[in-house]
């Protein structure tokens, strides 16, 4: 990779468009709806049930949109990698049917609020490819090809794409889009606050009180009374049915550089070659492109050199599009269903009137759009046709993925065993004396777990080892420098502050100079 020095770790999108900030919540607040989560799905939530006249108030444990949302690659289209032969497989003709029409639907929805509010985000019309290198995946595509144009979509088996290498086959869905996510969600948020929302930031929740109303409490002690709850903080938050049994984490890797102008691909670009590899540039003030490529996926905590997937993924970008430099480094997280569908609906368990929108697989910008307008027609009664294609408390579909979902559990038992099984055996998984700097690893003093992270001036610091959501033992993200949760995705900083739930406390510190 270029020059770590002079690569931005910031996301492009927060970079150039950071929302204004907005206060904490302090004391008592009423609405008729708190959402708690300002990514997409809350946000566009918020937005949609604020219009009806309910007033609103968000709830942002760091700052609006910083999350996934802040992190992603933006693009707007209904084909999802290789989804529609699966779903046609697991779910049958008329579920494939309505999931196309329900991200087309909220492909649509965001090109007309964008409109209607005049907003300048980037939005370009752009053809979408799921595509193979290898002939051996061209099979796969021609069926999965016939299965997204049999759903509904505008699909058809292509061999010539706008990549600058050549591919097997693809399967090509125009009449797609790309955006600038935030600069979306900067009007869109302008926009519930002048129609009565409210947005409070640095407020994270940490419980729900059930009844009527419902009360939601933030870290600092600060209350919301509200009818209505909505869950759109990626994980399904005061998860009583334990839908996080039902969900599989995933963080991708970015890296982005500048094109020219002559250089784009002209299109949104995705296989699952290689580690998958997903490809799209966005204008820039410069007058070229910024390209962005991500993949490298992984489970959050369980790979030990993150930094090493950076390289490859740059190297990557840089053969396939010679002559980039990398300007740009992020990662985003992503959860998915054990049944290919999100969870869009009441969340089970949780009493009457709280919903959650959670279980995108990586393909959150629509489906957040989906999920506002779902949730605003449920909750005003009017529920929208595909209502119950998303209910989290469907059962037959789980069912019918009983693999996914025993292997899900089967991986977060393993990672469960093997913590103790390293706790309870020699205690390390590296000296902490030969820690270099930048690095971390996890010991055993005491009989305990401890997460132990040397800086680059050399300090070392402590906390403990044990995710305070379901207690798995974290593992170190040495590109990022976080702690992160194996089994629910949980992710810390290296102080051991929350930075991403389910967990909602944070690890507890401890001197590394009592560490045995």
């Amino acid at each position: 990779m270029d020059d770590d020095a002079v690569v931005d770790w910031t996301s492009y999108w927060m970079k150039t468009a950071p929302l204004p900030p907005r206060p904490a919540l302090e004391g008592r607040a009423e609405a008729d709806v708190a959402v708690i989560g300002s990514g997409i799905a809350g946000l566009s939530t918020a937005w949609e049930l604020a219009r009806t006249g309910r007033s609103v108030i968000v709830l942002e444990a760091r700052r609006t949109a910083s999350g996934v949302t802040g992190h992603t690659t933006g693009k707007l289209t209904a084909l999802h990698s290789a989804v529609y032969r699966k779903l046609c497989d697991t779910h049958g003709q008329d579920a494939a049917a309505q999931y196309a029409q329900s991200h087309s639907a909220a492909l649509a929805h965001v090109r007309e609020t964008a409109d209607a509010l005049g907003l300048d985000c980037g939005l370009e019309d752009r053809p979408a490819f799921t595509y193979c290198e290898e002939e051996g995946g061209v099979a796969d595509l021609r069926a999965e090809a016939e299965a997204a144009q049999a759903a509904g979509l505008d699909a058809s088996f292509v061999t010539e794409t706008g990549l600058p290498f050549p591919v097997a086959g693809a399967v090509k869905a125009s009449g797609q889009a790309q955006f600038h996510p935030l600069e979306y969600l900067r009007g869109l948020a302008a926009d519930l606050t002048a129609h009565g929302g409210r947005i409070f930031e640095h407020s994270r929740v940490t419980g729900l009180g059930r009844g009527e109303p419902h009360h939601v409490t933030t870290a600092s002690g600060a209350t919301v009374t509200a009818g209505t709850v909505v869950v759109a903080a990626h994980h399904p938050l005061f998860d009583h049915a334990l839908l996080a049994a039902r969900l599989t984490q995933h963080r991708d890797l970015v890296v982005a550089g500048e094109l020219p102008e002559e250089a784009d691909p002209a299109g949104m670009y995705i296989t699952a070659e290689g580690g998958t590899r997903s490809v799209r540039t966005a204008p820039i003030a410069s007058g070229g492109r910024l390209l962005i490529v991500s993949g490298e996926a992984f489970t959050p905590g369980a790979d030990e050199d993150v930094a090493e997937r950076y390289r490859r993924l740059a190297a990557w970008a840089q053969d396939r599009f010679p002559g980039v430099v990398i300007r740009h480094r992020w990662a985003a997280q992503d959860n998915a269903s054990t049944d290919t569908l999100p969870l869009i609906g009441a969340l089970p368990a949780a009493g009457e009137r709280v919903y959650v929108a959670t279980g995108f697989g990586g393909w959150g910008m629509t489906g957040g759009v989906l999920s506002g307008r779902l949730l605003a027609s449920v909750i005003d009664g009017s529920p929208e046709p595909w209502a119950g294609l998303y209910d989290p408390g469907r059962i037959g579909p789980v069912v019918r993925e009983a693999a996914a979902f025993l292997k899900a559990q089967w991986d977060v038992g393993r990672h469960a065993l093997q913590d103790r099984v390293r706790t309870l055996g020699d205690g390390t998984r590296g000296p902490v004396g030969a820690l270099p700097p930048g690095e971390g690893t996890v010991i055993r003093s005491g009989g305990r777990p401890y997460a132990v992270h040397r800086d680059d001036g050399g300090r070392l610091h402590a906390v403990s080892a044990v995710c305070t959501h379901m207690g798995c033992l974290v593992g170190f993200n040495n590109a990022e420098r976080t702690w992160e949760c194996p089994c629910h995705g949980s992710r810390f900083a290296a102080d051991g502050t929350v930075l991403q739930g389910p967990a909602l406390e944070d690890l507890e510190p401890k001197d590394p100079e009592s560490l045995g």
